[in-house]
């Protein structure tokens, strides 16, 4: 009897099923959510790339049609002068970066060739005195400051009092004169650091070649002065 009783219960549904069916699993909705979320990720990279490239390709082209810094007249005169140095591109490069007037005369491109030789020796006497004080360094010291007092000294000159002339024939050779000095003096200290046996030599000579070339800049200017200002027709003032 147990046995009939029991396959007549065999296949009805359990009413507690009925009252409370059991959820369907949400695999297809989780994997159709990741997709999208794929889509979405991927579609947002697309466009930050395509944005960054218009940036880039819009950047680009405002770079190049940006204006020359230089007026065709102020570019020519610095060339003309810087042609007389034996360092025509870097005399070129460091006035052209400092020039602001559209039509330089050669005096004012002197007095900044001083400006950009002070400057230099400036930074490499301060470079100096980081280091440890041996003698040799000591005596290097001595020697750029000396320097940078010379190129000041020719500045100076450069400065005069309204009527007063700017560029006597005496003057001119006071300036080559203390232009001459400044250079000699970063030689010395060159010849006292490899004559010490300091290791530091072929590093300053690297630090000195802009101070080295600015100094001998100016006094290419100064001692070709009268021939660069009969090239533009101006007398010696």
């Amino acid at each position: 009897m147990e046995s009939i009783n029991h396959l007549k219960g065999y296949g009805k549904v359990n009413p507690e099923t009925l009252a409370n069916p059991e959820p369907p699993k949400p695999q297809k909705r989780i994997s159709s959510a990741v997709a999208i979320s794929a889509v979405i990720c991927l579609t947002l990279v697309i466009t930050l790339a395509i944005a960054a490239l218009i940036h880039e390709s819009t950047t680009e082209s405002h770079d190049e049609s940006q204006p020359q810094s230089l007026s065709n007249s102020a570019e020519s005169t610095i060339k003309t002068v810087c042609n007389v140095t034996r360092y025509p591109d870097s005399c070129f490069r460091s006035i052209s970066a400092l020039n602001r007037s559209p039509n330089p005369d050669p005096e004012a491109i002197f007095k900044l060739s001083l400006e950009i030789s002070a400057a230099e020796l400036s930074r490499l006497l301060a470079l100096f005195k980081t280091v440890n004080s041996d003698p040799a360094t000591q005596d290097c010291v001595s020697q750029l400051e000396e320097a940078i007092s010379r190129v000041n000294d020719s500045a100076s000159a450069m400065r005069v009092d309204p009527g007063e002339k700017a560029l006597t024939g005496d003057k001119v050779k006071d300036i080559q004169t203390w232009l001459s000095s400044a250079v000699t003096d970063q030689e010395t200290c060159l010849d006292g650091l490899e004559e010490m046996g300091s290791t530091a030599v072929e590093a300053v000579k690297s630090e000195m070649n802009k101070s080295k070339e600015y100094s001998s800049n100016s006094l290419a200017i100064v001692a070709n002065f009268k021939g660069i200002l009969d090239k533009f027709n101006i007398p010696l003032h």
